[in-house]
């Protein structure tokens, strides 16, 4: 009887926000393919989800805690734009947002007192958004007269995971380019470099897809078992479901581009028909995403469908800051990146082109050089004997003359 009351006031809160039971149930056998389990445990999802919520609803919320590090607060915006009603809102129905320093209406005092009790509370979650600056001893960002870092710290040493959230968290992102003044690198690095071993995920784009953050919310909220989750990450703490396969291997444009059929230039033919973006930058073969999956927007669309070339915003190496999604993909819409010597930038199409140059010219004053000295005019003296004849007889390619040694078998190619 207890369950069956608990299920109608749950289907009592998806009703009241548009959401059916039919929807419902497909966000948690989602929930269980991107957790490695199978369809026999939907059921448990299910009931795990329900129990979080219902329990909300007496108080009984997950807290996190949202960081602001370097960062244009993009990816906040992204997963606040989380439209309702929609089966995403039931979800965040589980969290305790205790301190943003966006989305919180309080600010001052008051807001730094609730970061400090929560942390003091422990069994949160924190989520770090942006690149964390090392430079000036921590001072190239300061947050209520302390350091990013310590602040970053202080929040990652008590929580239960800490989720890097948009490719500036992950390894610096735009932040960490070259010549990087601030030091920016990724949270994951960072971490380790000061000893902190809070389990890390990364989840990167720029912005953040809202959908893959509720995604990993979810496992550890609703499933309650780190496990999952960090048996969900591939090499780069990345959840596997998401960052595995690149781009290309989900593009609608994909027929196009094993077709030989190609946009060139922008307001084409060719661009109106569809054709792969690939010769104009499109970054997609090399970027890791599921974006044409999961689309963005509440699932209307993505950056290939709308016409521009993929741009790798989820380009983030947590182990090195130089591998960030800028300096890799830039110039965006070329199709190789720069290269970078010393103050030098080039593409290495020039360097292609004037290496062309210098063969080319070479050949030619190689030529003017057989000119001058004869060689093309018949002048010069070619050896009578071949050489290879000459120091094999019994075995002799040739065919020479008795008196003068010359060669005089025309099918061997005439004088050695």
């Amino acid at each position: 009887m207890e369950n069956q009351a608990t299920m109608s006031d749950f289907d009592s809160i998806l009703a009241s926000r548009g959401v059916t039971r039919r929807s419902f149930m497909k966000l948690c056998a989602g929930i269980a393919a991107a957790a490695g389990l199978s369809q026999l445990a939907v059921p448990r999802v299910a009931q795990a989800l329900e129990e979080s919520v219902i329990g909300a609803t007496s108080g009984n919320l997950y807290p996190v805690i949202w960081i602001e590090g370097a960062s244009c607060t993009g990816c906040t915006e992204s997963f606040a734009q989380v439209e309702t009603p929609d089966v995403a809102s039931v979800v965040l129905d589980m969290i305790s947002l205790n301190y943003s320093e966006t989305l919180s209406a309080a600010a001052g005092h008051s807001m730094e007192e609730a970061k400090a009790q929560t942390i003091a509370a422990g069994n949160y979650i924190l989520i770090y958004e942006g690149a964390v600056l090392e430079a000036f001893d921590g001072n190239a960002l300061r947050v209520a007269g302390e350091t990013g870092i310590t602040a970053l710290v202080e929040a990652a040493e008590s929580a239960n995971a800490v989720v890097a959230v948009g490719s500036c968290a992950v390894n610096g992102g735009w932040m960490a380019a070259a010549p990087n003044p601030a030091q920016a690198l990724g949270v994951q690095q960072y971490l380790k470099k000061v000893g902190v071993a809070t389990p890390v995920v990364n989840v990167p784009g720029c912005p953040v897809n809202p959908e893959w953050v509720m995604s990993v919310l979810v496992d550890v909220v609703v499933m309650k078992d780190m496990d999952l989750l960090v048996n969900r990450l591939n090499e780069f703490n990345m959840p596997g479901d998401l960052f595995n396969q690149t781009i290309h291997d989900n593009c609608e444009r994909r027929g196009h581009f094993e077709n030989g059929e190609f946009v060139y230039e922008f307001g084409s033919k060719e661009e109106a028909l569809g054709y792969c973006l690939y010769p104009l930058g499109c970054r997609g073969p090399q970027t890791k995403a599921n974006c044409g999956v999961t689309l963005w927007n509440n699932r209307r669309s993505w950056c290939v469908q709308a016409g521009t070339p993929c741009i790798g915003c989820c380009e983030a190496n947590p182990n090195d800051p130089g591998h960030n999604w800028v300096e890799v993909n830039t110039p965006f819409y070329k199709r190789h990146r720069d290269l970078r010597i010393g103050d030098w930038m080039v593409q290495p199409g020039t360097i292609a082109l004037i290496i062309t140059g210098v063969v080319a010219g070479a050949l030619v004053v190689h030529g003017f050089g057989m000119k001058i000295t004869g060689r093309m005019d018949g002048g010069a003296d070619f050896e009578k004997v071949r050489g290879w004849d000459a120091k094999h007889p019994d075995k002799s390619i040739g065919k020479y003359d008795a008196e003068t040694k010359n060669d005089t078998d025309d099918s061997e190619g005439g004088q050695a």
